[in-house]
C-alpha cells in the first residue's frame, strides 16, 4: 500500500461492554505497519458517559507505546481536546513523544464539547474556542522559539526555554463550522475531519483552501485526514446491517454537524474501493479507517482484497 495514504483508528476507546488492552493495541500497531498504512490514530477524552462509561486509555500516553514498537507510522490524535489541557505540559509531552518517535507524531485537536471534562479539569466550557487558540500558540511558540517570554491569561512565561529541541508536530484543526474551517486554515497545518461524505468533504476542503487564500496562505501547504468508518462483507446491505449499531453504540455524530454515520465505507472490497476512490477524487489526501468492531480480519482484507484495487485505479 506504499502508494495509497490510508491510516487506522485504534481501539484506545472502546463500548461500555469491553475495555482497551494495551497488548492488543501493540500486535494491531505492529501488522498495520506490516501491511503497510501510512498511520495510527487514537481517540482523546479523559471520561465519556455516566450511565454507561466509555473505557478509554489516554491518547498521548497511548502513543507513547506504540512509538516504541513502531518504526515508520505517523502517530495521531483524532482529536486531543486542546482547551483542558495545560499547555505548557502538552508542549512538553508531545516533544517527548517526537523525541521517542523520531519524530512521527501529529497532533489533531479541537475545542471539544463534553461539558463534564471541562468541568472536571477547571476550565470554563464558555470560551473554549478562544482558550483552545490560546493554548495552540503557547505550544507552538514553546516548540519553535529558543526563548518564550510573556503572559497569557493567568499563565505566565519569564525566559522559558523548552529543550531539547525537536521539530513541532504536524498541528490538523478539527471541528465543523466555518470558524473552525478557518482555524484549520489559519493556525495549523491542515484539517482533520470526522465521518464525512465525499460530497461534504469537499464542500468543506473548498472553504478551507479559500479561508486560506484570503489569509495570504497558499491552500497547496495544507494538509487533510479524514477518518471514515470501513466494513467488508458480502454486500453493500449485509454490511450496513453489521456496522449500523455499531456506530450507533458509542460514535456520535451530531445532528447540526457534517458528521454521518452514512458515511461508512461497507459492501464488498470492490464496493468499498469504488467508495473510497470516490473520497480521494474529492481531494481527500489521506484517510484514517475504523474498521468495523477493529477486528483485525476487516485490516487484513483491506489490505489484500481493497487496497490493491486502488492501486490500480486510474489516477486523476
Amino acid at each position: 500500500m506504499a502508494d495509497i495514504p490510508f491510516g487506522l483508528a485504534i481501539e484506545n476507546f472502546t463500548s461500555s461492554h469491553t475495555s482497551p488492552r494495551v497488548g492488543d493495541l501493540v500486535r494491531y500497531a505492529t501488522r498495520a505497519e506490516e501491511l503497510g498504512f501510512r498511520s495510527l490514530w487514537a481517540w482523546d477524552h479523559l471520561f465519556l458517559g455516566s450511565r454507561q462509561p466509555f473505557p478509554q486509555l489516554e491518547a498521548l500516553t497511548t502513543l507513547a507505546v506504540l512509538a516504541a514498537h513502531t518504526e515508520r507510522v505517523t502517530l495521531g490524535t483524532g482529536v486531543l481536546v486542546l482547551p483542558i489541557r495545560d499547555p505548557a505540559l502538552l508542549a512538553k509531552t508531545a516533544a517527548t513523544i517526537q523525541q521517542v518517535s523520531g519524530g512521527r507524531l501529529c497532533l489533531g485537536v479541537a475545542a471539544g464539547w463534553y461539558e463534564r471534562e471541562f468541568e472536571a479539569t477547571g476550565t470554563p466550557y464558555r470560551g473554549r474556542g478562544s482558550r483552545f487558540e490560546r493554548n495552540l500558540e503557547i505550544c507552538k511558540q514553546l516548540w519553535t522559539q529558543d526563548e518564550v517570554s510573556g503572559v497569557w491569561d493567568d499563565l505566565s512565561f519569564r525566559r522559558v526555554r523548552m529543550l531539547p529541541k525537536t521539530e513541532r508536530p504536524g498541528i490538523l484543526i478539527g471541528g465543523y463550522v466555518d470558524r473552525v474551517l478557518r482555524r484549520a486554515a489559519t493556525l495549523g497545518d491542515g484539517w482533520l475531519t470526522y465521518f464525512y461524505t465525499a460530497d461534504a468533504f469537499a464542500e468543506s476542503w473548498a472553504k478551507v483552501c479559500r479561508f486560506a487564500e484570503e489569509a495570504g496562505r497558499d491552500p497547496g501547504e495544507l494538509r487533510n485526514v479524514s477518518q471514515l468508518p470501513l466494513c467488508i462483507g458480502d454486500s453493500h446491505e449485509a454490511a450496513t446491517r453489521q456496522i449500523g449499531p455499531w456506530l450507533a453504540s458509542y460514535f456520535d455524530t451530531p445532528e447540526w454537524s457534517n458528521a454521518t454515520p452514512d458515511s461508512a465505507i461497507r459492501g464488498t472490497p470492490e464496493q468499498c474501493a469504488e467508495q473510497l476512490a470516490a473520497h480521494l477524487d474529492a481531494g481527500v489526501q489521506e484517510i484514517c479507517l475504523v474498521p468495523y468492531g477493529y477486528e483485525s480480519e476487516q485490516v487484513e482484507r483491506f489490505a489484500a482484497e481493497v487496497s490493491p484495487l486502488l492501486e490500480r485505479r486510474p489516477r486523476s
